[in-house]
């Protein structure tokens, strides 16, 4: 006897329904969609539920000085019409009024004792989540703007009827990635963005992985939720909790589950990575804190934390609420945040005093928010202003006097020095409603200023945050602020997507080279370039042979910056940042690299002859050609502000400069996402400050329109300062004050991804290893006929592709690789990418190719293969013939060209199935037919393309034209037309024209007539039979074609079944 295996991986068993399950169970009351669309007035273009909203307002009792009141209808009214009012402006701006709505009080004016009073409505009470109302609907099925076309999220979450949560559910076998895709699509103009407007948590799950975003997250910037407050134990107290028999019916009156049951009640129910997100962000004690405290409108973005913002904010207020009198008489234990560079440390600050503003404790909050260098304290200022906080900045010591001394509540900016001023005042403020956020406080020059500030604020909490690995000689300091409060390491940043990972190199041109050594170098760096190509970059090299000892340095660093810009990141919207050991250097390397002319750049320095332009120990008095280019960038500019904005503004949004150079500015607090390698030509002495610097690159970075993912950021070191990492991190000078474990995985070594070219190349050849050796194109392309087999190849393909064009970018990969080797790997690139071309035509298939061929044809040119590859085709609308005949160029065998033709078939019949099943079922099998006999030899090239030849004809025939223009923007319409070519109407003249006109009235008749439930009430039907009646009798009559009447029962059951199948 066989064994059964009863698991089941689809979306519906796997995902969907044992999500609305734990929903239902955590408090979300199931609708069945009939209740959904009633509560909705029956409009599909409605969101919002607006009979659940009404239920809400009036159970509302809003105080109005010593009396309470309810609302009138006529103010309930307003406030619905409020609510759904969508201000005519750019998504993101509805996003955010619509947020400021839902969280801010609503004023509406109402009739109290004779005279007009104005009350302050919440839509959602967050102090008292239990008085809101929570539902949950599966299958939400929402009309696309300007369009009769639907959507259907998976499940929609609605707090007082509206709707605050999206879910896409995927099988387990399915990457959440496509329901991350499949949400992006939803919110484009033309889609279902009225639904999100609303939304503030969207969510793909697929049982075992899980992503989130909020309303205009880009792809890149998703992230996986990690349950670190909920203990599996609790999410499965809560799985077998009961479900109420009027619940449970909701949820199975929409679904055909058969006996499938309450499943995740099962003893053996396995918690989930889908079960612990939906419990983190869904249950409704998490989701309003959540909507409220973290999410945040940086200029035009929605912004929402991630997992360990949240967390560390959590655990901040937590322990602020054990107030106790510490060792050091603090009043509140405060502590210390680590979490790595590009994790969104300045947003958790903005995070955490938005909570403690909220809070009980933080209700007269006064905040301050202390940096040690101006621009950071610029930076953070301007994150809360970004944010739509709006700290007041004290710039002197003074200033900071009268902010202390007036106690005002809010947020205060300034630098560490400036309590020095303080402290000589003899300010005290033993408030005990100050708390302090010191960014990068674990410093050791913080060290002298913290007992200044215990002196001003002796009864204040201390919050400190980094964003590096605390040295050790660090720790005693960090325990002056209470202890590490949370951490979050680049290895769990790296993990969760939350940055890019570091790929280090150490390329070292010595101040002794000599001439020899240094041509040497050139040849290496040229090698694979043809004759007149090396001649045209000698040509821009050779000035270095007459510059000093020192200068040549300079002058080879930039020529080697200048090629490994050019032949790797120009023209991909990637930028580069050169760090240079001064000033003066600085310059030369702008004048190196001008001067090659192929690199844009500027520099970007602080102002000569002041304390605060010396930016390094050894730096002496300000060189002549320094002051010169000071006065130039003034008289450019205008004054410093301008200038350090105006250039850093070009280089985050402009295409120039594409290298910004620059000395200890930006080393810090410089977040530019597009910022994608990193040269270093100096030393640090601080430890931190490397680690700093390095960090300006991992920021992730996607913007729809640059023609190269960021993937990782790259570090270029000409000093030597972790040679190539061939030992554990901390053996080095620059990281030996750190523990292994703090500072582990910051960094990858070159070696590792050269050494993972040959692997990633193996494996493209394995596609094929099937094949003789001596197989022509053709083997290949008839080989890759199976669809799996493609799809294998396409990403080996692309792995290779990404991990050659990394390693090319490497100098070390020629010393480790041959020329041979290299020259192989080249070619086979170039062989396979043309074949991809070839097959992509072949077999009709639609392809994003922006990023790949744009990358490939580049790498292929910079690298020097002379010839071009071939463009990917877009599929063919074949029944264009001239398209059909151009295409069919491209193809050199018959059996290519028939492919051609049965791959474009298969898509056309897939896209109109739903117009005539009967017709599209029949010509799908004798494609079917035809393909196998050729797969199977009974057919040669040429009659294999005879007989397709011969099926297209045929399904022309039959009615496969292209919809007529008429009815383009119509996709129902034109379901209905395919019907009538072939109805009873064909049968008479002018039954072409005829069709257009009917099938347009057909579809004006169900839209006209459309309401929830249309298919099950005869009355709906009864009309929409009758309108068809008389146009039959009356139009069609005048237009010569009469129909029987058993014709007329057939259309009209034909045309019926069709819309049930499209609009129900």
């Amino acid at each position: 006897m066989i064994r059964s295996i009863e698991f089941r991986v689809d979306e519906v068993s796997s995902s969907q329904l044992p999500a609305m399950l734990l929903l239902a169970k955590m408090g979300w009351k199931p609708l069945t969609r009939g209740q959904a669309d009633e509560a909705r007035g029956g409009r599909l273009s409605a969101v919002v539920l607006e009979g659940i909203t009404r239920e809400y307002l009036r159970g509302q009792t809003l105080a109005w000085g010593e009396h309470s009141t309810s609302l009138t209808e006529e103010s309930i009214d307003r406030l619905i019409d409020g609510l759904k009012s969508l201000p005519s402006d750019t998504y993101g701006r509805q996003a955010e009024d619509m947020w400021d709505r839902l969280v801010l009080p609503q004023s509406v004016e109402q009739n109290l004792n004779g005279a007009r009073r104005s009350l302050n409505v919440r839509l959602i009470d967050f102090e008292n989540p239990r008085n809101n109302l929570y539902h949950l609907v599966s299958e939400f099925v929402v009309e696309r703007s300007r369009s009769t076309e639907t959507r259907r999220p998976d499940i929609v979450l609605f707090v007082n009827g509206i709707p605050l949560v999206v879910i896409e559910n995927k099988g387990s076998s399915v990457d959440v990635m496509e329901g991350v895709s499949q949400t992006i699509r939803n919110q484009k103009p033309g889609d279902i963005p009225h639904l999100y407007v609303y939304a503030q948590v969207l969510l793909s799950v697929n049982g075992h992985d899980n992503r989130y975003g909020t309303t205009g997250t880009p792809l890149k910037l998703w992230s996986k939720w990690r349950e670190k407050g909920i203990g599996d134990s609790e999410i499965q107290a809560i799985m077998r909790s009961d479900l109420s028999g009027e619940d449970y019916r909701a949820i199975f009156d929409d679904w055909a589950f058969g006996g499938g049951g309450d499943r995740v009640a099962d003893e053996d129910y396995l918690v989930r990575d889908q079960d612990r997100v939906l419990v983190g962000l869904c249950r409704p004690d998490r989701l309003l804190p959540l909507m409220r405290n973290f999410i945040l409108f940086d200029g035009p973005n929605k912004i929402i934390a991630r997992f360990q913002q949240i967390n560390a904010v959590n655990k901040t207020l937590k322990r602020i609420k054990k107030s106790r009198i510490g060792s050091e008489g603090l009043s509140k234990p405060g502590g210390v945040i680590w979490h790595t560079q590009g994790s969104g440390k300045s947003l958790t600050m903005v995070m955490l005093a938005r909570a403690l503003i909220d809070t009980t404790e933080g209700r007269n909050a006064r905040i301050f928010l202390v940096t040690d260098r101006v621009d950071l304290d610029k930076q953070i200022k301007g994150t809360f202003h970004n944010t739509g906080m709006e700290p007041r900045r004290a710039d002197a010591g003074r200033e900071l006097v009268d902010l202390i001394r007036e106690g005002r509540a809010g947020v205060v900016t300034t630098i560490i020095n400036k309590f020095e001023a303080v402290s000589r005042e003899k300010v005290v403020d033993e408030s005990k409603d100050v708390f302090v956020l010191v960014d990068e406080g674990h410093r050791t020059q913080y060290g002298r200023y913290h007992a200044q500030m215990l002196r001003v604020f002796p009864n204040a909490c201390y919050v400190a945050f980094t964003g590096t690995p605390i040295a050790k000689k660090d720790r005693n300091t960090m325990e002056k602020f209470g202890g590490l409060i949370d951490t979050y390491s680049m290895r769990d940043a790296i993990n969760d997507g939350a940055v890019v990972k570091l790929v280090y190199e150490g390329r070292l041109i010595e101040p002794d080279m000599d001439s020899a050594a240094i041509d040497t170098w050139f040849e290496r760096l040229t090698r694979g370039l043809s004759d007149e190509q090396k001649a045209d970059l000698k040509r821009k090299y050779a000035r270095a042979n007459v510059l000093s000892k020192l200068d040549k340095v300079v002058a080879c660093r930039a020529f080697d910056i200048s090629e490994h810009y050019r032949r790797h990141f120009k023209g991909t919207g990637l930028k580069g940042q050169l760090v240079a050991p001064d000033k003066k250097t600085a310059l030369k390397y702008k004048q190196e690299l001008d001067g090659i002319g192929d690199v844009t750049s500027e520099v970007l320095i602080s102002a000569p002859d002041t304390r605060s332009g010396h930016e390094d120990v050894d730096e002496g008095d300000a060189d002549d050609a320094v002051v010169a280019f000071w006065e130039q960038m003034m008289r450019r500019w205008g004054n410093e502000t301008n200038y350090s904005e105006g250039v850093i503004g070009q280089f985050k949004n402009g295409d120039e400069p594409e290298i910004i150079i620059v000395v200890s500015k930006l080393l810090t607090g410089f977040d530019a996402p597009r910022n994608a390698v990193l040269y270093l030509t100096r030393r640090f002495n601080q430890p931190e400050t490397l680690l700093q610097a390095v960090a300006r690159v991992n920021r992730v970075f996607e913007d729809g329109v640059s023609t190269r993912n960021k993937e990782e950021g790259l570090i270029i070191d000409y000093e030597g300062i972790l040679q190539n990492l061939d030992n554990a991190i901390t053996s080095y000078d620059a990281m030996s004050g750190y523990q292994e474990e703090d500072v582990k995985g910051i960094f990858v070594s070159a070696r590792e991804i050269i050494e993972d070219v040959p692997q990633r190349h193996g494996a493209l050849l394995d596609i094929f290893k099937t094949l003789a050796g001596d197989a022509s194109e053709e083997h290949y392309q008839r080989y890759l006929h199976d669809e799996e087999i493609r799809e294998n190849f396409y990403n080996a393909l692309y792995e290779f592709s990404k991990v050659l064009d990394k390693a090319l970018g490497l100098a070390c990969f020629y010393d480790e690789a041959s020329e041979e080797e290299i020259s192989r790997y080249m070619r086979d690139l170039k062989r396979f990418t043309d074949l991809r071309a070839a097959v992509k035509l072949r077999y009709g298939e639609r392809v994003d190719f922006r990023d790949y061929e744009k990358r490939i044809e580049k790498m292929l040119h910079d690298h020097i293969l002379a010839t071009q590859i071939k463009k990917i085709a877009p599929p063919v609308n074949i029944f264009n013939l001239s398209e059909v005949e151009s295409a069919q160029a491209e193809l050199e065998s018959d059996a290519a060209k028939a492919d051609m033709i049965s791959s474009n078939l298969k898509r056309i019949f897939n896209e109109r199935m739903d117009e005539n099943p009967a017709l599209y079922e029949k010509l799908s099998k004798l494609l079917r037919r035809v393909i196998d006999d050729f797969i199977d030899g009974r057919l040669a090239e040429a009659e294999y393309l005879n007989r397709m030849q011969d099926l297209f004809d045929v399904a022309r025939k039959e009615g496969m034209d292209e919809a007529p223009a008429e009815l383009a923007d119509d996709s129902d319409a034109i379901a209905f037309h395919g019907y009538l070519l072939g109805s009873p109407l064909k049968d008479h003249p002018d039954h072409e024209s005829a069709a257009i006109d009917f099938a347009a009235f057909i579809s004006e008749c169900f839209k006209r007539h459309r309401v929830v439930g249309m298919f099950e009430r005869p009355d709906i039907l009864n009309k929409v039979k009758g309108d068809l009646d008389d146009y039959i009798y009356d139009t069609l009559s005048e237009q010569g074609i009469h129909l029987s009447s058993e014709e007329m029962d057939e259309i009209q059951e034909r045309i019926i079944s069709i819309a049930k199948g499209r609009l129900s």
